[in-house]
């Protein structure tokens, strides 16, 4: 399954590290990135491909929240299938 996960918040170091890091122990495969920062803020998008299909996504997305409030920005996940449901009306 493929997700979008997002990442904003004050620019510091570290914040790449601790995202990528987090996915490669759970063996989620980032597929691309885009990240810039502007006017002091972080912001990086990910299109990430986890290959466990019984993976749960809400414990995935409370993990990401809980490495995103150690980082000191916010991170969120969502499925693909919603980009695409949103797109299609």
């Amino acid at each position: 399954m493929k997700a979008i996960l997002t990442t904003i918040g004050k620019d510091q170091v570290g914040i790449i590290a601790g995202v990528s890091q987090f996915l490669a122990e759970k063996k989620i495969n980032i597929l691309d990135v885009s990240q810039t920062i502007m006017d002091g803020y972080f912001t990086m998008m990910m299109m990430v491909e986890i290959n466990d299909e019984k993976a749960d996504f809400t414990a995935l997305s409370e993990e990401l929240g809980g490495i995103g409030k150690k980082l000191g920005v916010e991170i969120k996940i969502r499925r693909e299938e919603i980009y695409h449901a949103m797109h299609q009306l």
